[in-house]
């Protein structure tokens, strides 16, 4: 699988920074996605005299693994690492290599100060976009610390693995051969996992803010960064820096930039919070919301912070169907990205549940992957842009059921089926099929609020213009909050628009306290 002229041009710059040798151990045989594999290393090789290939018996065929010369790494990638996966190859080139990797200090002595033996697998597909993460921090890890390997496994070389192994959902990470976790996971994420995360002795101590973000997403990042350049105390807690558009792969209606994806878009946002003088606490979970003196926010872990000011910016989340089999079969037939887990489907019968844009977008996509894709809508009718119905209508492999009502996702140890009520007769359908991708809306994120501030009926938080709550002090922006519509640019702005207002309560605060 030759690299066209612009990917070998970007890569030959990647490999001048290589610092030191580094030999490729290819495992493969005379197969179609061997010979891919082959090409692409010997293409590495022919690039750069710093890399070697030799042949080496491995686990899987096809796969190579990554090395200094007389030392193993534990990186091996089974399959062709292109696609999403291709700055994953050069990372590993790099940082076995000898060039540091670009990690927290603090992380990379929690990294080196695990003892145990960790074997880790990842099962991805060329095409997920969230995969790559994972990937990347697994790949460091084992860079880090000898106790620790990591492999990558494409689904789609490795079929009848994934088959054996019910794997429906990618990424799916293994742990010493068993299932360990499923979806997006930063290095950070990991390591909590594995029990190595903060505790709350690391917010002892912390003065109080004068704002304080709760959430990690575009409004959030916007407002850290409008509180920042104030020159006032700002601190952002974050349960997954970036939030929902991590799980966005296209974006093409953010202003002036054409296209681009959320996982790049999330780094952009939290470069571009680091920048400023803003204590980033990730990874954290609010559990609770006081007014008193101060606002106190305590959080999963036990810690409390305190701050003059706080900005809900805790965003939403896909909404469940609420059906039973939905949360049996979720990662085992049950799906919320379909770029993701798309190709885990392919030549197989899938539903797509939602009629409006993520719905019928995703069915789009589904339709060039799989054998057929079934479209249900509970409404009389499709909610979708016109210009994605018309797509979707005259694709042939797509059937489109309006006023259908889900009743149940089936199935043993994997989605056989999906059962449905034909809303405007009451008969009872039942469809066989292999996966279901749920795509109809969000939920905000405000649960943990109960009633500390006000929310309508929907849990949205209810702000005025200025983006203020009905708590003195207290603000919120993005999709947490009652605002109109659910848009990256709009939650930016709303961000934006509740760190002013904050630091207009807290001058005029100041100023009242000072009078009275």
């Amino acid at each position: 699988m030759a690299l066209d002229k612009d990917i070998k041009q970007q890569l030959a710059q990647y490999l001048e920074l290589m610092e030191g040798d580094v030999v490729l151990k290819v495992s493969a045989d005379s197969g179609k996605a061997s010979l891919n594999m082959l090409e692409l290393t010997d293409e590495l090789a022919a690039m750069s005299s710093r890399i070697k290939v030799e042949k080496a018996e491995l686990d899987r065929t096809p796969s190579f693994s990554v090395n200094r010369p007389g030392e193993e790494t534990g990186i091996v990638f089974a399959g062709t690492p292109l696609g999403h996966e291709f700055t994953s190859l050069v990372l590993a080139l790099l940082q076995v290599s000898g060039r540091a990797p670009k990690v927290d200090g603090k992380v990379i002595e929690q990294v080196k100060n695990i003892k145990d033996e960790l074997r880790f697998e990842t099962y991805i597909s060329l095409t997920c976009q969230n995969c790559p993460e994972v990937v990347q921090a697994l790949n460091t890890m084992s860079v880090l610390n000898p106790n620790i390997t990591h492999t990558m496994i494409d689904g789609a070389v490795f079929k009848d693995e994934v088959e054996r192994k019910n794997i429906m959902a990618v990424p799916t990470v293994y742990l010493n051969g068993e299932p360990f976790t499923n979806g997006r996971k930063t290095l950070e994420e990991i390591l909590a996992e594995l029990g190595s995360g903060a505790d709350a002795s690391e917010f002892e101590g912390k003065e109080p803010f004068d704002v304080l973000v709760v959430g990690g997403g575009p409004a959030g990042a916007s407002a850290a960064i409008y509180a920042a350049r104030k020159g006032i105390r700002t601190g952002i807690v974050a349960e997954r820096f970036g939030g929902q558009i991590l799980d966005t792969a296209a974006i093409e209606n953010f202003i002036s930039v054409k296209h681009t994806e959320g996982p790049k878009l999330a780094a952009g946002l939290e470069e571009h919070v680091k920048d400023y003088n803003v204590d980033v606490m990730n990874l954290q979970r609010a559990t609770r919301l006081e007014k008193k003196d101060l606002i106190e926010i305590e959080l999963e872990n036990g810690a409390v912070l305190k701050s003059k000011s706080v900005i809900l910016a805790t965003g939403a989340r896909w909404r469940n169907i609420g059906v039973q089999g939905e949360a049996e079969f979720r990662n085992k037939g049950v799906a919320y990205c379909p770029h993701c887990d798309g190709p885990l489907f392919e030549g197989k019968d899938v539903a797509v549940v939602g009629g409006g844009n993520s719905g019928v977008e995703a069915a789009i996509d589904l339709a060039g992957i799989t054998n057929h894709v079934t479209v249900l809508e509970f409404g009389s009718e499709l909610k979708a842009d016109s210009v994605l119905q018309q797509r979707l209508r005259s694709l042939p492999n797509v059937t489109v059921l309006t006023n259908a009502q889900t009743t149940e996702i089936t199935g043993t140890d994997k989605v056989d089926g999906i059962s449905y009520i034909d809303r405007s007769t009451g008969a009872e359908h039942h469809v066989e099929l292999a996966g279901v991708f749920v795509q109809i809306g969000l939920v905000p994120n405000t649960d943990w609020l109960g009633d500390s501030v006000e929310r309508n009926r929907a849990g949205e938080i209810v702000v005025d213009k200025r983006g203020a709550t009905n708590v003195p002090g207290v603000f919120a922006a993005g999709d947490c909050s009652d605002s109109a519509f659910k848009q990256i640019i709009i939650s930016m702005g709303s961000g934006a628009t509740a760190s002013l207002s904050a630091f207009d309560y807290l001058v005029r605060h100041q100023t009242e306290t000072v009078n009275a």
